[in-house]
């Protein structure tokens, strides 16, 4: 049950973009499930989103390998640079900027996703080219 419910998670968030209070609703109907389940499943797997996000959703990774090779120092950075905090989007709706569990990037820590796509060996430098380049 749990693997068609993760499903029909996937295809509305693909569909729409985001897990919308309408869309768990319409779901929580349709499979006679109490809404309240399928928000916490929303919530608790951070590919979900029941907020729309930003045009490019950036996941740091939170991992020991990460944290221990500077990522607490780069996830500052990007706060800093888009002037919003974990679990925010900026106000241009471009970036969204999230915390996430180990990615199994541990050999290019530190390391986080763009758009669901890891990148790696991460500078303040070459965040700075990133967030140039999705602008």
């Amino acid at each position: 049950m749990v693997e068609v419910l993760m499903n029909k998670l996937r295809e509305i968030q693909e569909k729409e973009g985001f897990l919308s209070e309408k869309s768990l609703k319409e779901l929580s109907n349709e499979m006679n499930i109490p809404i309240s389940r399928l928000y916490g499943m929303a919530t608790f797997y951070s590919m979900f989103h029941t907020k729309k996000p930003g045009k490019n959703i950036i996941e740091i990774c939170a991992s020991p390998s990460c944290f221990l090779n500077g990522g607490l120092t780069l996830e500052k950075f990007l706060i800093n640079e888009l002037k919003i905090d974990i679990g925010e989007t900026t106000k241009d709706n471009k970036f969204t900027l999230l915390k996430t569990s180990c990615i199994g990037c541990c050999n290019i820590a530190p390391a986080m996703l763009l758009n669901g796509k890891p990148v790696g060996n991460l500078t303040e430098k070459k965040l700075k080219k990133i967030l140039k380049k999705c602008k």
